[in-house]
């Protein structure tokens, strides 16, 4: 397919730090974050939710460390997945010390509520010494008194102040390794915020729309807001903030980068919303066929049409496809040609055996080439 528009998309140019083996910012990909909600001193819930976000394509997980149990749970946890650890600190700058010293690649903090310079200080000298960045998170919900006195309420020149102000403690201590988010529940006041503090600085920026809801509206809310975002160049980390289990934060958060073309992983369904021309239960096959083909990683498109009006021309422009036929048998396409067709009965199984063996075939060839190039 030559029309391509997300090629039209021109990354901001930022400066490049590491979460542990995961570049952020430059030109590294965008990365994929969640953050689990188990209690951190279970460290075994804990790590199993993190294996879960890692099946699902999460390059960054964010953890919780309130407590003195917690950041010792952190060693076990950090040691044990194979993402590196964001340790999320709020107000209590000895559990930041903690967490880097017990193998966090990142410290999530707001110097402001950290407390004495001193202190920001300290919190610095430990990222340094045990290889640590710094994420500064700013929330139009916990905005600094001076600030809301001055602006009235939270708005995105608020925001951007807040966190140029933080960042500015960092530098002072010559620490340059840290990102910055400026979150907001409001998508309008998020994404103002982001786009004035992308003009401001050059400081990779972890994008979010934060408290964004359930399932449904988050993901509505969040797309849009990370969407415009993305689509404008902005952004070099990203989280879905969703009332529901950290890996449907991170198959959103792949399905946005993927919808604008950024990265791709997986497959990438396209299916019609389905009428009474369909010759299939296209929403029951679709959803199956999600299901089942999760743990795929290898970029693939697959069209699944229910009727002959759009499903040849869907097919031409996917790896494989399904259109709907008469008397309970469909047409399978390979590259955009007819190939075959399929009784309605196996059609979901010879789906996912057509996506497995294609899959296999691609990596088998990047295998060779990778050899090849070597």
């Amino acid at each position: 397919m030559s029309y391509r528009p997300y090629q039209q998309i021109q990354r901001r140019k930022s400066r490049q730090i590491w979460v542990g083996k995961v570049p952020v910012g430059g030109d590294a990909p965008v990365s994929v974050q969640t953050m689990t909600n188990t209690p951190t001193e279970d460290a075994e819930a804990t790590i199993a939710q993190i294996r879960r976000a890692e099946l699902a394509g999460v390059d960054i997980v964010r953890v919780s460390c309130p407590t003195e149990e917690a950041t010792a749970a952190l060693k076990e946890i950090a040691h044990e997945v194979n993402v590196p650890i964001v340790a999320d600190i709020h107000f209590h700058y000895r559990r930041a010390i903690e967490a880097a010293e017990a193998g966090a690649a990142c410290l999530r903090i707001n110097p402001g509520n950290i407390g004495s310079k001193e202190r920001v200080k300290e919190v610095v000298k430990a990222a340094r010494d045990h290889g640590c960045s710094i994420r500064i998170g700013v929330n139009a919900g916990s905005l600094e008194k001076h600030l809301l006195e001055k602006y009235g309420e939270p708005n995105p020149e608020a925001l951007v102040e807040s966190a140029l102000w933080h960042a500015a403690h960092l530098q002072e201590l010559d620490f340059h390794e840290f990102k910055i988010s400026v979150k907001a529940s409001d998508v309008f006041l998020a994404v103002a915020a982001y786009q004035q503090l992308a003009e401001a600085c050059d400081h990779p920026l972890h994008i979010g729309i934060t408290e964004a809801g359930g399932k449904r509206t988050g993901t509505v809310k969040s797309s849009i807001g990370l969407g415009s975002l993305l689509w404008a160049g902005i952004g070099d980390t990203l989280r879905v903030s969703l009332s529901a289990e950290p890996e449907e934060e991170v198959h959103v958060g792949w399905d946005i980068l993927k919808s604008l073309g950024i990265r791709h992983r997986g497959v990438k369904i396209i299916s019609c919303p389905s009428c009474a021309r369909q010759g299939f239960n296209v929403i029951r096959t679709v959803e199956a066929l999600e299901e089942r083909l999760a743990h795929i990683e290898t970029p693939l498109t697959l069209s699944i049409i229910g009727c002959v009006v759009n499903g040849p021309g869907e097919a031409l422009m996917t790896d494989l496809g399904v259109t709907g036929g008469g008397a309970g048998r469909h047409m399978v396409y390979s590259a955009g040609r007819t190939d075959h067709t399929v009784e309605d009965a196996r059609m979901v199984d010879h789906i996912v055996e057509l996506v497995e063996r294609k899959a296999a075939e691609i990596q088998a060839a990047e295998a060779l080439a990778k050899q090849a190039a070597e």
